[in-house]
């Protein structure tokens, strides 16, 4: 008796870390999450303005010198 297994591959299995990038609008500095930004229809503010700047994390990294 052979019994049939599906092969569920490690990728599959294992929970996949997704980080939440915040973006700033340059000019009023509304901070919009990238799931809001993929909801609207265009990239945009609520003021109009379309460049944003990614906000980076508030870790510093510290590098041991040689």
């Amino acid at each position: 008796m052979s019994e049939e297994t599906p092969d569920v591959s490690m990728e599959e299995s294992a929970p996949s870390e997704q980080f939440e990038v915040i973006y700033s609008c340059l000019r009023c500095g509304t901070t919009v999450s990238n799931t809001e930004l993929t909801r609207l229809p265009e990239i945009k503010c609520i003021c109009g303005f379309r460049v944003f700047n990614k906000v980076r994390p508030p870790v510093v990294k510290s590098v041991n010198a040689v």
